[in-house]
């Protein structure tokens, strides 16, 4: 006959089970391998990225990054890709300041126009030719990798076009503060990643939308069959993540207070990889948008850590290479 458990034994029992529910949980998970990079970088920087100065910059880093990622992991959770987000971020900087500077040399208009202005303009640009992807994806069904990768280089295009090649400087002060001013002690980049990581996680957890967009990248099929319009879903994803580039060049901007083709250089990979380390499949229909901002977090100590190393720029770009890689195979196993 069973001995009846006593009070210990049922604490030991019931700690084991919550360890293992914690283990099962995606985020759990990753913020746990989140806490032992931050103490490894920690040891081998010999306590440089654990000071407050460093975890401030580590985020004001990351906030670009994270601004675009939740705009691809909406693209991603439809199962489509977008590696055009650094061209659409490059297009709304080179835009807007061109119609900012105070330079006629680099203008594109006879006077600048103000700052108030010329914000929704680089949203709209940028969510302009987000639309352009999502039309050619739902409407035409050419397949995403590729028209984001056609709409990458002609933003390029454009953009050398625009700016002649040169940097665009002379740009209203009032741009810095979307780049180095701070509301209460935080960074406005900071406020502006976290607002829009909160509103993300509204519309995919609390509106149709958000589940209409996980069942399209679940089974588009399915989806289909229960009324849901898939093409209408894949058209509005592209054109969040149109918006959310622009609003990422926006904040590049006033960080750098010029725009160059050098702008938001890699952040279409920097982007798949804080999504996917974030645990969005890029199957679809999988993932959320704690996870992405964790993921963010971790590609940002991660760089932050090999700056702080000295490693070769082209090093770090193979470290995020094989994270992605690394990412993938794992969702693909666990799939299996």
């Amino acid at each position: 006959m069973t001995q009846p458990k006593t009070d210990e034994e049922r604490e030991v029992t019931s700690g084991r089970t919550l360890g293992r529910k914690l283990l099962r949980h995606e985020n759990a998970v990753l913020a746990l391998v989140l806490a032992i990079l931050i103490a490894v970088m920690a040891v081998v920087t010999k306590g440089h990225t654990a000071s407050r100065t460093n975890a401030v910059n580590i985020l004001l880093e990351s906030s670009i990054r994270g601004i675009a990622s939740v705009g691809q992991a909406f693209v991603i959770l439809s199962a489509g890709i977008d590696v055009s987000v650094g061209g659409m971020g490059l297009i709304a900087s080179v835009v807007g300041a061109s119609l900012m500077t105070n330079n006629p040399a680099w203008s594109i208009v006879a006077s600048p126009v103000p700052i108030g202005a010329v914000l929704p303009v680089m949203i709209i640009v940028a969510a302009a030719f987000g639309s352009a992807n999502g039309a050619l994806v739902s409407r035409v069904g050419v397949p995403p990798l590729i028209v984001t990768l056609g709409m990458w280089k002609i933003c390029e295009g454009i953009g050398f076009q625009v700016s002649k090649g040169v940097s665009i400087a002379q740009l209203p002060d009032a741009m810095e503060f979307f780049g180095f001013g701070r509301v209460g002690g935080v960074p406005v980049p900071v406020i502006i990643f976290i607002t829009v990581a909160v509103i993300a996680y509204f519309v995919l957890n609390h509106t149709t939308f958000g589940k209409s967009l996980y069942a399209v990248g679940g089974n588009p099929t399915s989806a289909w069959l229960t009324g849901v319009s898939v093409n209408n879903i894949t058209m509005v994803v592209y054109i969040i993540s149109g918006g959310l580039a622009g609003l990422a060049g926006i904040v590049w901007t006033g960080r750098t207070m010029a725009a160059t083709m050098r702008s938001l250089t890699n952040l279409e990979l920097d982007t798949i990889a804080s999504v996917t380390i974030g645990g969005v499949s890029l199957a679809g229909g999988k993932g959320n948008v704690l996870g992405v901002v964790i993921g963010v977090i971790i590609l940002g100590v991660i760089n932050n850590g090999m700056s702080l190393m000295g490693a070769d720029p082209f090093l770090q770009n193979f470290v995020k290479g094989a994270i992605i890689i690394g990412a993938v195979a794992v969702d693909y196993l666990r799939r299996r």
